[in-house]
Protein backbone atom coordinates (compact mmCIF):
# COMPACT_ATOMS: atom_id res chain seq x y z
CA UNK A 1 0.00 0.00 0.00
CA UNK A 2 2.48 2.53 0.98
CA UNK A 3 4.83 1.58 -2.12
CA UNK A 4 1.92 2.11 -4.18
CA UNK A 5 1.21 5.75 -2.33
CA UNK A 6 5.48 6.54 -2.95
CA UNK A 7 4.89 5.58 -6.41
CA UNK A 8 2.20 7.62 -7.12
CA UNK A 9 3.37 10.43 -4.97
CA UNK A 10 4.41 13.07 -7.80
CA UNK A 11 0.71 13.30 -9.21
CA UNK A 12 -1.27 13.85 -6.24
CA UNK A 13 1.42 16.51 -4.28
CA UNK A 14 2.58 19.90 -4.86
CA UNK A 15 4.79 19.94 -2.28
CA UNK A 16 5.39 16.93 0.29
CA UNK A 17 8.20 16.70 2.89
CA UNK A 18 9.14 13.94 5.33
CA UNK A 19 11.01 14.00 9.09
CA UNK A 20 11.69 11.17 11.26
CA UNK A 21 11.89 12.60 14.58
CA UNK A 22 13.77 11.25 17.61
CA UNK A 23 10.28 10.02 19.84
CA UNK A 24 6.62 10.15 17.95
CA UNK A 25 4.51 13.48 18.50
CA UNK A 26 1.42 12.90 19.78
CA UNK A 27 0.64 16.62 19.11
CA UNK A 28 1.28 18.98 15.72
CA UNK A 29 0.03 22.88 15.67
CA UNK A 30 1.65 25.73 12.75
CA UNK A 31 2.25 28.64 14.86
CA UNK A 32 0.52 31.67 13.04
CA UNK A 33 4.39 33.30 11.99
CA UNK A 34 5.82 33.99 9.02
CA UNK A 35 9.03 34.92 7.78
CA UNK A 36 10.23 35.53 4.43
CA UNK A 37 14.42 35.75 4.11
CA UNK A 38 15.73 38.36 1.79
CA UNK A 39 17.20 36.77 -1.52
CA UNK A 40 15.76 33.23 -0.47
CA UNK A 41 13.41 31.26 -2.77
CA UNK A 42 11.23 30.15 0.59
CA UNK A 43 9.60 31.67 3.94
CA UNK A 44 10.00 30.39 6.81
CA UNK A 45 7.07 28.72 9.04
CA UNK A 46 7.37 27.11 12.72
CA UNK A 47 5.26 24.14 13.66
CA UNK A 48 4.28 23.32 17.92
CA UNK A 49 5.64 19.22 18.58
CA UNK A 50 5.90 17.02 21.76
CA UNK A 51 7.82 13.83 22.67
CA UNK A 52 6.84 10.59 23.93
CA UNK A 53 9.72 8.86 24.69
CA UNK A 54 10.01 5.83 26.91
CA UNK A 55 10.48 5.72 30.29
CA UNK A 56 13.89 6.57 30.87
CA UNK A 57 14.19 8.99 28.50
CA UNK A 58 13.34 13.28 29.57
CA UNK A 59 10.27 14.42 27.04
CA UNK A 60 10.36 17.76 25.72
CA UNK A 61 7.83 20.20 24.71
CA UNK A 62 9.27 21.65 20.78
CA UNK A 63 9.21 23.95 18.04
CA UNK A 64 10.37 23.01 14.56
CA UNK A 65 11.66 25.79 11.66
CA UNK A 66 10.48 24.65 8.35
CA UNK A 67 11.48 26.07 4.87
CA UNK A 68 8.49 25.90 2.58
CA UNK A 69 9.29 27.10 -1.09
CA UNK A 70 7.24 30.28 -2.47
CA UNK A 71 5.28 29.73 -5.52
CA UNK A 72 7.51 31.42 -7.19
CA UNK A 73 10.38 28.80 -6.91
CA UNK A 74 10.00 26.17 -9.38
CA UNK A 75 9.35 22.75 -7.88
CA UNK A 76 10.18 19.95 -9.05
CA UNK A 77 7.47 17.88 -7.99
CA UNK A 78 8.24 14.82 -10.28
CA UNK A 79 12.12 14.46 -8.93
CA UNK A 80 12.05 11.98 -5.81
CA UNK A 81 14.69 12.00 -3.00
CA UNK A 82 15.61 9.03 -1.83
CA UNK A 83 17.47 9.86 0.75
CA UNK A 84 15.32 12.25 2.56
CA UNK A 85 12.05 10.38 1.58
CA UNK A 86 10.71 13.67 0.10
CA UNK A 87 9.10 15.35 -3.34
CA UNK A 88 8.99 18.82 -3.95
CA UNK A 89 12.92 20.07 -4.20
CA UNK A 90 12.84 23.26 -5.02
CA UNK A 91 16.03 25.31 -6.47
CA UNK A 92 19.11 24.55 -4.04
CA UNK A 93 17.22 23.56 -1.32
CA UNK A 94 14.86 20.96 -0.27
CA UNK A 95 12.67 21.59 2.63
CA UNK A 96 14.27 21.52 5.33
CA UNK A 97 12.45 21.06 8.97
CA UNK A 98 14.78 21.91 11.93
CA UNK A 99 14.15 21.58 15.68
CA UNK A 100 15.37 25.22 17.31
CA UNK A 101 13.65 25.32 20.44
CA UNK A 102 13.41 22.18 23.06
CA UNK A 103 11.53 22.49 26.68
CA UNK A 104 11.70 20.22 29.23
CA UNK A 105 8.38 18.82 30.20
CA UNK A 106 6.82 16.18 32.96
CA UNK A 107 6.01 12.85 30.79
CA UNK A 108 4.84 12.88 27.14
CA UNK A 109 3.07 15.99 26.02
CA UNK A 110 -0.12 14.89 25.05
CA UNK A 111 -1.32 18.23 23.36
CA UNK A 112 -0.07 21.48 22.56
CA UNK A 113 -2.05 24.37 21.58
CA UNK A 114 -0.69 28.25 21.59
CA UNK A 115 -2.50 31.14 22.87
CA UNK A 116 -4.17 33.02 19.34
CA UNK A 117 -3.98 36.19 21.43
CA UNK A 118 -0.22 35.84 22.18
CA UNK A 119 1.94 32.13 20.95
CA UNK A 120 4.48 32.95 22.51
CA UNK A 121 2.03 31.14 25.86
CA UNK A 122 1.94 27.18 25.16
CA UNK A 123 -0.19 25.48 27.16
CA UNK A 124 0.09 21.47 27.57
CA UNK A 125 -1.67 18.45 28.59
CA UNK A 126 0.95 15.77 30.57
CA UNK A 127 0.69 12.65 31.63
CA UNK A 128 -0.79 13.79 34.72
CA UNK A 129 -4.21 15.85 35.64
CA UNK A 130 -2.10 18.95 35.57
CA UNK A 131 -2.57 21.27 32.62
CA UNK A 132 0.90 23.00 32.09
CA UNK A 133 1.59 26.72 30.38
CA UNK A 134 4.95 27.75 28.96
CA UNK A 135 6.07 31.05 27.83
CA UNK A 136 9.10 29.67 25.33
CA UNK A 137 10.35 33.03 24.90
CA UNK A 138 11.13 33.01 28.36
CA UNK A 139 12.77 29.75 28.00
CA UNK A 140 16.71 28.37 26.43
CA UNK A 141 16.63 26.91 22.85
CA UNK A 142 17.66 23.74 24.64
CA UNK A 143 17.46 22.70 28.93
CA UNK A 144 20.54 23.42 30.60
CA UNK A 145 22.02 19.63 31.46
CA UNK A 146 20.55 18.16 34.74
CA UNK A 147 17.71 20.78 33.89
CA UNK A 148 14.18 19.79 35.67
CA UNK A 149 10.81 20.86 33.81
CA UNK A 150 9.82 24.37 34.98
CA UNK A 151 6.44 25.37 33.47
CA UNK A 152 5.42 29.30 33.66
CA UNK A 153 1.79 28.30 34.93
CA UNK A 154 0.39 24.87 36.77
CA UNK A 155 -3.54 24.70 36.25
CA UNK A 156 -5.07 22.44 38.62
CA UNK A 157 -8.91 21.35 38.53
CA UNK A 158 -8.94 17.92 36.98
CA UNK A 159 -8.21 14.22 39.12
CA UNK A 160 -7.06 12.36 35.78
CA UNK A 161 -4.88 13.03 32.56
CA UNK A 162 -6.61 13.91 29.17
CA UNK A 163 -6.40 15.22 26.06
CA UNK A 164 -8.78 18.16 24.93
CA UNK A 165 -7.28 21.23 25.07
CA UNK A 166 -8.30 24.70 23.29
CA UNK A 167 -8.11 28.53 24.13
CA UNK A 168 -10.81 30.52 23.29
CA UNK A 169 -9.92 32.32 19.94
CA UNK A 170 -12.13 35.33 21.28
CA UNK A 171 -11.48 35.83 25.14
CA UNK A 172 -7.60 36.34 26.21
CA UNK A 173 -6.45 34.00 28.51
CA UNK A 174 -9.26 31.32 28.89
CA UNK A 175 -8.40 27.78 27.95
CA UNK A 176 -10.55 24.40 27.83
CA UNK A 177 -9.64 21.04 28.78
CA UNK A 178 -10.93 17.82 28.72
CA UNK A 179 -9.71 14.77 31.01
CA UNK A 180 -10.41 11.07 31.88
CA UNK A 181 -12.59 12.14 34.78
CA UNK A 182 -15.37 12.97 32.40
CA UNK A 183 -15.39 16.95 33.32
CA UNK A 184 -14.24 19.97 31.48
CA UNK A 185 -12.16 22.56 33.15
CA UNK A 186 -12.01 26.09 32.02
CA UNK A 187 -9.33 28.62 33.29
CA UNK A 188 -8.45 31.98 32.90
CA UNK A 189 -4.66 32.68 33.43
CA UNK A 190 -5.16 36.23 33.68
CA UNK A 191 -6.24 35.44 37.14
CA UNK A 192 -2.28 34.40 38.18
CA UNK A 193 -1.04 36.95 40.24
CA UNK A 194 2.60 37.88 39.71
CA UNK A 195 4.09 35.68 42.28
CA UNK A 196 1.90 32.65 41.75
CA UNK A 197 2.60 29.78 39.71
CA UNK A 198 -0.86 27.84 40.08
CA UNK A 199 -4.36 28.35 39.01
CA UNK A 200 -7.89 26.77 40.10
CA UNK A 201 -10.09 25.90 37.68
CA UNK A 202 -12.66 28.77 37.11
CA UNK A 203 -15.54 26.16 36.61
CA UNK A 204 -15.88 22.67 36.37
CA UNK A 205 -18.21 20.82 33.97
CA UNK A 206 -20.09 17.57 34.86
CA UNK A 207 -21.87 16.25 32.27
CA UNK A 208 -20.25 12.99 30.80
CA UNK A 209 -20.49 9.68 32.00
CA UNK A 210 -16.78 8.59 31.63
CA UNK A 211 -14.15 10.15 29.79
CA UNK A 212 -14.57 12.73 28.02
CA UNK A 213 -12.23 13.36 25.14
CA UNK A 214 -12.47 16.81 23.54
CA UNK A 215 -13.85 20.41 24.47
CA UNK A 216 -13.39 22.94 21.83
CA UNK A 217 -14.84 26.72 22.16
CA UNK A 218 -17.21 27.87 19.14
CA UNK A 219 -15.35 30.20 17.11
CA UNK A 220 -18.26 32.91 16.68
CA UNK A 221 -19.62 32.85 20.03
CA UNK A 222 -17.13 33.61 22.95
CA UNK A 223 -19.63 32.29 26.03
CA UNK A 224 -20.06 28.77 23.48
CA UNK A 225 -18.15 25.44 23.95
CA UNK A 226 -18.81 21.86 22.93
CA UNK A 227 -17.52 18.58 24.78
CA UNK A 228 -17.86 15.20 23.60
CA UNK A 229 -17.16 11.64 25.41
CA UNK A 230 -16.95 7.85 25.39
CA UNK A 231 -20.66 8.17 26.58
CA UNK A 232 -21.27 8.87 22.93
CA UNK A 233 -22.84 12.11 24.21
CA UNK A 234 -22.38 15.59 22.71
CA UNK A 235 -22.87 18.64 24.73
CA UNK A 236 -23.18 22.23 24.40
CA UNK A 237 -22.36 24.46 26.63
CA UNK A 238 -22.57 28.27 28.21
CA UNK A 239 -19.18 29.08 30.10
CA UNK A 240 -21.20 31.32 32.12
CA UNK A 241 -23.80 28.24 33.54
CA UNK A 242 -21.47 25.38 34.67
CA UNK A 243 -24.74 23.78 36.54
CA UNK A 244 -26.16 21.74 32.89
CA UNK A 245 -25.32 21.38 29.27
CA UNK A 246 -27.44 23.88 26.97
CA UNK A 247 -27.95 20.83 24.29
CA UNK A 248 -26.93 16.96 24.92
CA UNK A 249 -27.39 14.73 22.26
CA UNK A 250 -26.00 10.76 21.07
CA UNK A 251 -23.80 11.92 18.21
CA UNK A 252 -22.55 8.43 17.49
CA UNK A 253 -22.68 4.82 17.47
CA UNK A 254 -19.11 4.71 19.85
CA UNK A 255 -17.07 6.92 21.83
CA UNK A 256 -16.83 10.42 20.48
CA UNK A 257 -13.03 11.27 19.99
CA UNK A 258 -12.45 14.87 18.53
CA UNK A 259 -15.13 18.14 17.92
CA UNK A 260 -14.80 21.53 15.85
CA UNK A 261 -16.64 23.62 15.01
CA UNK A 262 -16.79 26.01 11.97
CA UNK A 263 -14.85 29.33 11.91
CA UNK A 264 -16.98 30.06 8.96
CA UNK A 265 -20.84 29.31 10.39
CA UNK A 266 -22.01 29.79 13.61
CA UNK A 267 -24.32 26.64 13.56
CA UNK A 268 -22.06 24.17 12.00
CA UNK A 269 -19.54 21.88 13.96
CA UNK A 270 -18.13 18.38 12.91
CA UNK A 271 -18.02 15.20 15.27
CA UNK A 272 -15.59 12.01 14.94
CA UNK A 273 -15.78 8.67 16.30
CA UNK A 274 -14.65 5.49 17.39
CA UNK A 275 -17.79 4.04 14.32
CA UNK A 276 -14.87 5.47 11.92
CA UNK A 277 -17.21 7.80 11.17
CA UNK A 278 -17.21 12.21 11.26
CA UNK A 279 -20.81 13.66 11.74
CA UNK A 280 -21.87 17.13 10.68
CA UNK A 281 -24.49 19.13 12.97
CA UNK A 282 -26.35 22.17 12.87
CA UNK A 283 -26.97 23.75 16.08
CA UNK A 284 -30.22 24.72 14.97
CA UNK A 285 -31.41 21.11 15.30
CA UNK A 286 -29.14 19.05 16.97
CA UNK A 287 -31.21 15.71 17.38
CA UNK A 288 -29.98 14.16 14.38
CA UNK A 289 -26.82 15.01 11.98
CA UNK A 290 -26.98 16.37 8.51
CA UNK A 291 -24.71 14.32 7.17
CA UNK A 292 -22.09 11.63 7.84
CA UNK A 293 -19.17 11.25 6.20
CA UNK A 294 -17.57 7.53 5.69
CA UNK A 295 -14.96 6.11 4.52
CA UNK A 296 -11.85 5.42 7.32
CA UNK A 297 -11.74 1.75 8.41
CA UNK A 298 -10.77 2.23 11.68
CA UNK A 299 -11.55 5.32 14.87
CA UNK A 300 -11.48 8.78 14.06
CA UNK A 301 -8.72 11.06 16.67
CA UNK A 302 -9.27 14.00 15.03
CA UNK A 303 -10.95 16.73 12.69
CA UNK A 304 -10.78 19.90 11.87
CA UNK A 305 -12.12 22.92 9.79
CA UNK A 306 -9.78 24.52 6.98
CA UNK A 307 -9.16 28.04 8.18
CA UNK A 308 -9.44 29.11 4.23
CA UNK A 309 -12.14 27.34 2.83
CA UNK A 310 -15.67 27.01 4.47
CA UNK A 311 -16.65 24.00 3.00
CA UNK A 312 -13.26 22.01 3.45
CA UNK A 313 -12.82 19.66 6.60
CA UNK A 314 -10.09 16.99 7.16
CA UNK A 315 -10.24 14.05 9.49
CA UNK A 316 -7.30 11.33 10.95
CA UNK A 317 -7.19 8.32 12.68
CA UNK A 318 -5.97 5.26 13.56
CA UNK A 319 -6.09 3.37 9.91
CA UNK A 320 -3.45 5.58 9.01
CA UNK A 321 -4.90 8.48 6.86
CA UNK A 322 -5.99 11.89 6.62
CA UNK A 323 -9.20 12.46 4.44
CA UNK A 324 -10.08 15.97 3.10
CA UNK A 325 -13.67 16.42 2.44
CA UNK A 326 -15.64 18.84 0.59
CA UNK A 327 -19.31 19.66 2.01
CA UNK A 328 -19.96 20.79 -1.47
CA UNK A 329 -20.02 17.80 -3.30
CA UNK A 330 -22.09 15.89 -1.09
CA UNK A 331 -25.12 14.32 -3.01
CA UNK A 332 -23.16 14.45 -6.26
CA UNK A 333 -23.59 12.18 -8.69
CA UNK A 334 -20.81 9.59 -9.60
CA UNK A 335 -19.78 7.09 -11.64
CA UNK A 336 -19.84 3.14 -10.37
CA UNK A 337 -15.79 3.40 -11.09
CA UNK A 338 -15.27 6.80 -8.85
CA UNK A 339 -17.59 5.72 -6.21
CA UNK A 340 -14.91 2.79 -5.62
CA UNK A 341 -13.00 5.82 -4.21
CA UNK A 342 -15.29 7.08 -1.71
CA UNK A 343 -18.42 9.44 -1.66
CA UNK A 344 -18.49 12.43 -3.89
CA UNK A 345 -17.07 14.49 -0.94
CA UNK A 346 -13.95 12.84 -0.26
CA UNK A 347 -11.79 15.37 -1.99
CA UNK A 348 -8.16 13.80 -1.39
CA UNK A 349 -6.88 10.96 1.23
CA UNK A 350 -3.09 11.43 2.67
CA UNK A 351 -1.80 7.82 2.73
CA UNK A 352 2.04 8.85 3.66
CA UNK A 353 1.76 7.14 7.03
CA UNK A 354 2.36 3.77 8.31
CA UNK A 355 1.00 4.14 11.56
CA UNK A 356 -2.28 5.77 13.48
CA UNK A 357 -1.98 9.20 12.81
CA UNK A 358 -1.93 10.95 16.30
CA UNK A 359 -2.79 14.54 15.18
CA UNK A 360 -2.74 17.29 11.79
CA UNK A 361 -3.06 20.89 11.57
CA UNK A 362 -4.21 23.04 8.68
CA UNK A 363 -1.37 25.41 7.87
CA UNK A 364 -2.96 28.98 8.24
CA UNK A 365 -0.81 30.73 6.00
CA UNK A 366 -0.78 28.56 3.40
CA UNK A 367 -4.20 27.24 1.74
CA UNK A 368 -4.30 23.64 1.83
CA UNK A 369 -0.83 22.82 2.96
CA UNK A 370 -0.85 20.77 6.41
CA UNK A 371 1.01 18.84 8.46
CA UNK A 372 0.81 15.86 10.20
CA UNK A 373 2.23 13.16 12.40
CA UNK A 374 2.01 9.75 13.34
CA UNK A 375 2.87 6.38 16.11
CA UNK A 376 5.48 5.47 14.21
CA UNK A 377 7.52 9.20 14.41
CA UNK A 378 6.97 10.54 11.31
CA UNK A 379 5.83 14.12 10.73
CA UNK A 380 4.77 15.16 7.48
CA UNK A 381 4.12 18.38 5.68
CA UNK A 382 2.23 18.38 2.34
CA UNK A 383 -0.15 19.80 -0.26
CA UNK A 384 -2.51 18.21 -2.56
CA UNK A 385 -2.14 18.83 -5.77
CA UNK A 386 -3.44 21.59 -7.44
CA UNK A 387 -5.51 20.11 -9.81
CA UNK A 388 -6.98 18.36 -6.91
CA UNK A 389 -7.63 21.09 -4.89
CA UNK A 390 -9.13 22.56 -8.12
CA UNK A 391 -8.88 26.00 -5.69
CA UNK A 392 -10.36 28.78 -8.22
CA UNK A 393 -7.66 31.20 -7.59
CA UNK A 394 -4.86 28.65 -8.44
CA UNK A 395 -3.92 27.77 -12.02
CA UNK A 396 -4.96 24.39 -12.70
CA UNK A 397 -2.60 21.77 -13.49
CA UNK A 398 -2.86 19.82 -16.58
CA UNK A 399 -5.11 16.77 -15.80
CA UNK A 400 -2.85 13.23 -14.75
CA UNK A 401 -3.61 10.21 -17.34
CA UNK A 402 -5.05 7.38 -15.05
CA UNK A 403 -2.53 5.50 -16.89
CA UNK A 404 -0.04 6.80 -15.18
CA UNK A 405 -0.73 5.70 -12.06
CA UNK A 406 -0.56 2.95 -10.34
CA UNK A 407 -3.29 0.80 -9.34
Amino acid sequence: EYKIWKKNSPFLYDLIMTLALEWPSLSVQWLPDITNPPDKDYSVQRLLLGTHTSDAEPNHLMIAEVQLPKDTATVEVRRYDEERGEYGGFGSVVGKIEIVQKILHPGEVHRARFMPQNPCLIATKTAGPEVLVYDYSKHPSRPAPGGRPNPDLTLRGHTKEGYGLCWSPNVHGLLLSASDDSTVCLWDIKAAGKETKQVEATSVFRGHEGVCEDAQWHQLHEQLFGSVGDDRNLCIWDARAPGAAKQTVRAHEGEVNCLAFSPFSEFILATGSADKAVNLWDLRAIHKPLHSFTHHTDEVFQVQWSPHNETILASSGSDRRVHVWDLANIGQEQSPEDAQDGPPELLFVHGGHTAKVNDFAWNPNEPWMMASVSEDNVLQIFSPAQNITNDSELAPRPPVDDKELEA
